[in-house]
């Protein structure tokens, strides 16, 4: 019995000294003696006790981890928000075109685009708007249907410099039926066409900046206090909408 007992205490002083890790520490010194200087090297070894780890270590580190993870998840979910707001605030709908937000230099500009075939390729063209398409669309009131054809008169019975706005205006309108394949010309002589064979555009002075359409495909753009920019762009959505339906309808 005693030589048992012997035994496991052994025992247990042989684990216990293998936990002891044993490290070997080097150390130099240099040493002046009679005039020489000489380099002494010496070797230790010294114990290191490590000791094991408890499980409320375990737990304690695991709930630190944790909440470092919650902390990035954090984070991250924060930037994905803040950027998806970011970007819905700059993109939008209107009659079922859609719209982004640019800025060139003070310029705020809506950008929208027509599918296009270029050198045999898709691609896409262009457009900046100089108004919100959203406040074009609910205050300049559009009077009927808009039905293009592959020709068109534009005419204007009064001269709309309007501080450089009114050659803007035209080049945009002239620029977006050029791509859709549709030929302006200028004809004063022309009038609305009661067969419907071209479209014929006329602006002209009103009370109010509205467009009105009074013939199987003639429209009046009626432009107040030199709006000829929301009276035209006004006209372009209203294309880009029969555009962009047109092209769903293909595409079924």
């Amino acid at each position: 019995m005693k030589k048992e007992k012997e035994t496991k205490k052994k025992e247990g002083e042989i684990k216990k000294e293998e936990e002891i890790k044993k490290e070997e520490v080097t150390e130099i010194f240099e040493v002046e003696k009679e005039g020489e200087r000489k380099i002494i090297e010496t070797h230790a070894i010294e114990k290191i006790e490590e000791k094991p780890v408890s499980q409320e270590q375990i737990k304690k580190e695991n709930k630190i981890f944790k909440n470092v993870v919650i902390v990035m998840i954090g984070f991250a979910l924060m930037f994905f928000i803040t950027y998806m707001v970011i970007n819905s605030m700059k993109h939008f709908e209107v009659k079922e075109v859609n719209f982004e937000i640019v800025k060139e230099g003070k310029l705020t500009l809506y950008k929208t685009f027509i599918p296009v075939v270029y050198n045999g390729s898709a691609a896409s063209y262009n457009f900046y708007l100089r108004k919100d398409p959203r406040t074009l669309n609910s205050r300049v009131n559009f009077s009927g249907e808009l039905i293009i054809k592959d020709n068109a008169v534009l005419n204007m019975t009064d001269e709309f410099n309007c501080g450089g706005d009114g050659m803007i205006a035209i080049a945009n309108v002239l620029q977006l039926y050029d791509i859709i394949e549709v030929s302006v010309i200028k004809d004063e002589n022309a009038s609305c066409d009661s067969l419907g064979r071209y479209m014929f555009l006329n602006i002209q002075k009103g009370n109010e900046t509205k467009i009105e359409k009074f013939g199987p495909s003639c429209y009046n753009i009626y432009i107040n206090n030199c709006e000829i920019l929301e009276g035209t762009e006004r006209f372009m959505l209203e294309t880009f909408s029969e555009v962009k339906q047109a092209i769903d309808k293909a595409g079924k």
